[in-house]
């Protein structure tokens, strides 16, 4: 492939894997506008956000067995596809229920794009220091579309309405295909493993299973019999599945990774970044507009501290844990975030905006530092042949935390409404949650993460020791 084709590639790659963090995120600063539009309740704006995010969660790992198997190029104008028309359906949808429909599909298309892009971009740098350029430059986008989405749907929001944080997706999906279709290369990896059906059904059912039962309890009751029943197939549902992957050739999930405890402890404080971060966020614009009374776009500058400093920390994070160690700047990062959330937790409708920026700056810091040591002590901590697979892992722990975050806050907030609390009263409990979680996880951390240092050669990226193998497409 010549240089300017490579560059090319690199190009529509990152693009691809930007317009999938960006949708996880952008929906929040939407979320008033679509409550209004589409006169839904917290649990249809949970379920908005949730849809997209539990569907990549889910479908991560499976995308990237499928662009083992039928090659990236497929697989990521597939995905593409999907992505494009599911958004084109979302500015379309006139009802909630259409609406978390389409969200479902654009979750669909974004679990193929993913892990196929990096597919595409380990087959096409063979020298691992390029590669691990060429990953490194594509992890920034991701973390570039994961903190500008606020901001970016305020002022798309506030120009047009909640429909155009999708329809924009749609002319850069249609050149994304274009283009790609002409300077993308064909190639697949023979030894790709079968895709675990059983299991992948049985995850779906088991973490769609437990987010419907939290997410409803705060509606029905706790105790209700259906939430009740939720629950317990949640528990049945748990054992089946790790007994399927416990005997099945080619499990979606190793559970003997879970052996080593670097990897273990990584992937649950990953768990918990999602939820603190994306569950949070959820509610940042909703304080602004619905408790302080601001605008759409006011809203969405006021979030800017959070996403800025997340921005500027997160491609200095692997560097920093190269030199002190994965233990050390997770821990400080996992302090750093919690506090800021625990100081959200007394904000009020008469905060002023100098009181308030620098909790959500301190919050930016701490996830900032988090994410990209995370998941190079997953990486680090298996064989040089499934680095890929622990990238996946590491990115699909985050999305079902993100998930549970949204779920588990938003019913706080309904259940505090249930007894008398107003809207804002709610929002600070469910925000020192967050932070007590986040805290939490950080004396987990402190304690159990093995003191091990990254590879230097990890420091610009977040899954760059995964580059040079051949199950890179798994991340």
């Amino acid at each position: 492939m010549s240089s300017h084709n490579r560059v090319a590639l690199l190009t529509l790659t990152c693009i691809g894997q930007f317009m999938v963090l960006l949708n996880n995120t952008i929906t929040s600063a939407a979320l008033p506008d679509m409550q209004q539009r589409l006169d839904t309740t917290l649990t249809g704006l949970q379920w908005i956000v949730d849809a997209y995010v539990l569907a990549v969660a889910m479908l991560l790992l499976a995308g990237g067995v499928f662009a083992d198997r039928f090659g990236g190029k497929r697989i990521f104008l597939g995905g593409m596809a999907v992505f494009t028309l599911a958004s084109l359906l979302c500015s379309l949808s006139a009802t909630v229920g259409w609406l978390l429909a389409a969200r479902i599909l654009q979750g669909i298309g974004a679990a193929a794009l993913s892990p196929a892009s990096l597919a595409l971009l380990a087959s096409a740098y063979p020298v691992p220091q390029e590669r691990v350029k060429a990953i490194g430059q594509w992890a920034t986008f991701s973390g570039i579309g994961l903190a500008v989405g606020p901001a970016a749907g305020g002022i798309l929001v506030e120009a047009f309405d909640w429909r155009a944080i999708f329809l924009i997706n749609v002319p850069i999906g249609l050149v994304t295909l274009v283009v790609g279709t002409r300077i993308l290369p064909d190639r697949r990896n023979p030894d790709a493993p079968p895709l675990d059906l059983p299991g992948q059904v049985l995850a779906l059912l088991l973490v769609g299973t437990l987010t419907f039962g939290v997410t409803e309890a705060g509606d029905l009751g706790w105790t209700s019999p259906l939430i009740l029943s939720c629950f317990g197939a949640t528990i049945v549902l748990l054992a089946l599945f790790l007994t399927i992957e416990a005997r099945v050739a080619a499990p979606m999930l190793p559970l003997r990774l879970f052996r080593h405890r670097l990897f273990t402890v990584s992937n649950a404080a990953m768990t918990v970044v999602g939820f603190g971060l994306m569950g949070s966020g959820f509610f940042f614009s909703q304080f602004f507009v619905t408790v302080q009374g601001h605008s759409v776009m006011r809203a969405a500058m006021e979030t800017l501290p959070c996403s800025i400093a997340m921005v500027v920390c997160s491609p200095y994070a692997a560097r920093i844990a190269a030199r002190f160690g994965f233990r050390s700047v997770v821990t400080v990062g996992l302090v750093l975030a919690g506090a800021g959330l625990v100081t959200m937790a007394s904000v009020h409708a008469n905060t002023p905006y100098l009181n308030v920026w620098w909790r959500l700056a301190i919050t930016g810091v701490g996830f900032g530092l988090t994410m990209s040591p995370l998941t190079g002590a997953a990486i680090s901590s298996v064989g040089p042949r499934e680095g890929g697979l622990a990238s996946g892992i590491s990115s699909t722990t985050r999305q079902i935390g993100s998930v549970f975050g949204v779920a588990v806050l938003g019913a706080i907030v309904r259940t505090r409404q249930e007894h008398g609390a107003s809207f804002g009263s709610g929002l600070n409990t469910a925000f020192l949650t967050a932070g007590v979680v986040t805290l939490a996880s950080a004396v987990f951390t402190a304690l159990w993460l093995v003191r091990q240092r990254a590879l230097a050669a990890d420091a610009p990226g977040t899954v760059r020791t995964a580059a040079p193998q051949p199950t890179v497409s798994r991340s």
